[in-house]
């Protein structure tokens, strides 16, 4: 089958002559052939990201046109106050990411929907706000985050400015299938409807500074050593270049650049990968760091949703914090300030995912607020704030994920790279007024609240096969039964597939938490174990939240859990 929708596409009139070159090359690679054409690229809730170049697994201009098809016919069903709502549009810096976006944009003009188009690459979180203030009935936004080059990305945001919801995307999926082949009639691209496209306005960039630089809560201190704290900062040739520069200037914070790495480069030819998330991905701007005296180093990924940080040691060593070591930083840093100036409500609520550290429940407890956990995603925390803020009932105060991700305020419902990297300044300047590191600080809350040591392993998988065999593993894990994991009893295991959380002597207890395949293990003493297969990479990740007296201690208990779950796992 995969070879005749390959010849179709070599004779399609729709497909370019360089599109049609690139076809060519492969015509003796039947395994190159058959993972390109075995299928079609999924959309999930996720929306969509794979491999550039053509193929109907891949991303190119032909997958994005049906997708946003798809899309269209969704607001379509939804009547013609959705429709002249419209759509906006944004995407970062990668290979093809502005021919995606101008693609996306001709497909909703063609179909009669209003549709804006940032006239320049724009992070996730003001493509984000964009929805929420120009009030439309979804988002685009085109990338691939933290993925290597050849990868690019298309996700969906719903109308409260979250990624586009399981339900909704279901009935898209649905959508799209009808659609059939990419290069079906039933896409609807008229170039002239270009014309239509509006340029979102400018006030939409000005109103984002306005609200998020009112999220600051340490002014004062801001005030007094803004100038004289040294921060060195790298967009890693992303769109957090601007933003992130921007809102630091208008807090009076000085930052260095790392100036090789503001260039909007699609290679990304400075770094292996272009995730923050690696101290490798940091080596300019620890380099830069070291010749500046700087004390600290923040670096963003190409859609600006994810903020890594180096800080230097009791040796003066750089190193790198891990996204749940920057988590409890902030979410510490924000209930302190706020209970300090009398702002801390009962009302208030924090989010994680459910594999981010078991910490933060630790520091929330401790001041008196609740913790809410939801699967991995952060449109779920988005729903939370939906659900809980936007109605008045609770009050949100600070959502973050193990990777990276963090939030503060309602402005925007996914994870916000720019108000991470103000909350994490403006930290900093708070603690050096106060006389204290921010490492120093850290210690502080491993001496309070016990070392927990957090890690997450990555088994990667391949071929058209890959997420049926990932979870396939995951489901095998179901069936067996474990009562003590490296000699630390299992408490309870949490079946997410099923919303049940069953305890070690048999009962059985429903969880108010949306469906996904992950197995979770409460171990005795407030660690856990979770295994789940990656919805963005065809990646199997297990992730470990040990807890011990100290950081030697939780270190050997987590090599002894280790090796004794992956033998499970094996």
């Amino acid at each position: 089958m995969y070879k005749e929708i390959y010849k179709s596409w070599l004779e399609s009139s729709k497909v370019s002559e360089k599109e049609r070159k690139e076809l060519q090359l492969i015509e003796n690679d039947q395994k190159e052939i058959e993972y390109r054409f075995g299928k079609d690229l999924e959309f999930g809730t996720a929306g969509m990201r794979g491999f550039i170049g053509m193929g109907t697994n891949m991303m190119n201009v032909h997958t994005v046109r049906r997708a946003t098809q798809g899309l269209c016919e969704y607001i379509k069903l939804l009547g013609e106050k959705a429709m002249s709502r419209g759509v906006v549009i944004s995407y970062d810096t990668r290979r093809m990411s502005i021919e995606f976006a101008c693609a996306s944009a001709v497909v909703l003009a063609s179909n009669g929907i209003k549709t804006y188009l940032f006239n320049d690459v724009h992070p996730v979180p003001m493509l984000s706000f964009a929805v929420r203030e120009l009030n439309t009935i979804a988002g685009i936004m085109i990338t691939a985050s933290h993925n290597p080059k050849e990868y690019n990305g298309y996700k969906v945001y719903g109308e409260d400015g979250a990624q586009m919801s399981p339900e909704a995307t279901a009935k898209v999926v649905e959508y799209i299938n009808q659609i059939g082949d990419c290069l079906s009639d039933k896409i609807l691209y008229d170039e002239q409807a270009g014309r239509k496209i509006n340029a979102v306005p400018k006030r939409v960039d000005r109103k984002y500074y306005k609200i998020i630089k009112k999220l600051s809560l340490s002014s004062k201190e801001v005030k007094k050593v803004g100038k004289q704290i040294k921060l060195v900062y790298t967009p890693v040739h992303g769109s957090g270049y601007i933003p992130v520069t921007t809102i630091l200037k208008k807090m009076g914070i000085n930052a260095t650049l790392v100036p090789e790495q503001t260039q909007k480069d699609t290679e990304f030819s400075t770094v292996a990968v272009p995730n923050p998330e690696i101290k490798e991905t940091l080596t300019l701007g620890i380099k830069m760091a070291d010749l500046k005296n700087a004390d600290v180093v923040f670096g963003t990924d190409p859609d600006c949703d994810r903020l890594g940080v180096a800080i230097r040691d009791d040796k003066g060593e750089f190193v790198a914090l891990s996204g749940n070591q920057s988590g409890i930083l902030l979410l510490d840093y924000v209930l302190r300030r706020l209970k300090e100036s009398d702002k801390l409500t009962s009302k208030g609520f924090v989010v994680k995912s459910f594999v981010t550290t078991s910490m933060a429940k630790l520091i929330a407890d401790d001041y008196g607020v609740e913790l809410i956990e939801t699967p991995v995603g952060f449109k779920f925390i988005g729903e939370k704030i939906m659900q809980l803020d936007d109605t008045g009932k609770r009050k949100f105060i600070f959502g973050f994920e193990e990777s990276c991700g963090y939030l503060r305020g309602t402005h925007c419902r996914d994870k916000d790279a720019v108000v991470a990297s103000m909350l994490f300044a403006e930290m900093v300047c708070y603690y050096t007024y106060h006389g204290i590191g921010v490492y120093q600080r850290l210690n502080e809350l491993y001496a309070k609240y016990g070392y927990v040591y957090d890690t997450n392993v990555s088994v990667a998988y391949s071929g058209l096969n890959a997420m049926k065999e990932m979870n396939a593993v995951v489901d095998k894990m179901k069936g067996v039964k474990i009562d003590q994991i490296g000699g630390i009893k299992v408490d309870a295991t949490r079946d997410y597939s099923v919303a049940q959380r069953k305890t070690a002597d048999g009962q059985t207890f429903d969880m108010d938490i949306s469906k996904c395949n992950a197995v979770y293990y409460e171990l005795e003493g407030g660690s856990f174990i979770c295994i789940r297969p990656s919805g963005t990479e065809p990646k199997l990740k297990i992730y470990y939240s040990i807890k011990g007296e100290n950081q030697e201690k939780a270190l050997k208990s987590f090599e002894r859990v280790k090796e004794e779950f992956e033998k499970l796992v094996k």
